[in-house]
């Protein structure tokens, strides 16, 4: 199973790229695919679906070029985008029928695979009811539903946990966890904990380009011995944020505790400490950015 990217751009309108070559080659497992807000994570996640087109490059699903052959991946993709919706009068029996119905699916079994996909995911409790009475992680779990319908081996879930609690968002990424294995899951979001927390490959994208694609124990080791703890008084935070890359600010009675990603000590009294993915992201981009 292999999902190939190769040298895929996007451009909108004359002289603005949304994407720039990009190259990716994704096997089972879950891919994070990291990156601020109009980083063009979706536009990515719109060409894998097969909903938009490249303007340069191709992708390939086991070897199949999806512009030539789009059914090719669509009878084994599952996707849940961002801006997904539901009818909140149904209940979610009659709108997995419904979604089902929309990618052709039906029959005695689908209405067993339905059930069974309700349990998996907790909701069995709520069969009977209108999905507008469901929070919002148990309306992102009728939107993994939906894409699980018919078992797909390429599962592509945008900004999945924007807008839900901690609770839920931990309950969302056991989930995608849980549904790892076979699949290649592809999980885009510019939350670094939902990451950290289930990724074993992390690509990272800063304005329409692929700045980095690795094990997150690679990124890790990048940025050791690059980590500072200073202290520094409250008036010189805006002179900080000028000098240094700044991943993390506490304010306590001595001052304010600054995390700098720097390549030398920031100060002559910066202790080192150990990195984590948020400062190894900000290296990426700091690093792949100002070059």
């Amino acid at each position: 199973m292999l999902l190939e990217i190769h040298q895929v751009g996007k451009q909108y309108k004359k002289g603005v790229w949304a994407l720039r070559e990009i190259n990716l080659q994704l096997r089972p497992g879950i891919v994070g695919l990291l990156g601020p807000n109009g980083a063009g994570k979706s536009t990515l996640m719109r060409i894998l679906a097969t909903i938009s087109q490249p303007t340069a490059g191709t992708v390939t699903w086991n070897g199949v070029d999806i512009r030539k052959k789009p059914d090719e991946l669509r009878c084994t993709l599952g996707y849940l985008p961002q801006d997904f919706g539901v009818y909140p009068h149904l209940n979610p029996i009659e709108f997995l029928e419904y979604a089902a119905a929309l990618k052709g699916l039906g029959g005695r079994q689908m209405k067993t695979r339905i059930l069974e996909i309700l349990e998996l995911l907790n909701l069995h409790h709520v069969l009977k009811h209108p999905i507008g009475s469901f929070s919002g992680g148990m309306r992102q779990r009728i939107g993994i539903a939906q894409a699980l319908l018919n078992d797909p081996r390429l599962l592509i879930v945008d900004e999945p946990t924007v807008g839900l609690d901690p609770e839920e968002r931990m309950r969302f990424r056991s989930l995608l966890t849980d549904l790892s294995g076979e699949r290649i899951i592809i999980f885009s979001t510019h939350i670094l904990s939902d990451i950290e927390a289930t990724a074993d490959q992390i690509a990272i994208m800063s304005k329409g380009q692929l700045l980095t694609n690795s094990d997150p124990t690679v990124l890790l080791r990048n940025v050791q011995g690059k980590v500072w703890s200073v202290i520094i008084p409250d008036e010189e935070i805006q002179e900080a944020r000028t000098r240094w890359t700044i991943s993390g600010t506490i304010r306590r009675e001595d001052g304010l505790h600054l995390r700098i990603v720097s390549e030398t000590p920031p100060l002559p009294q910066a202790i080192e400490v150990s990195p984590s993915l948020e400062d190894a992201y900000l290296y990426v981009r700091a690093n792949q950015e100002g070059a």
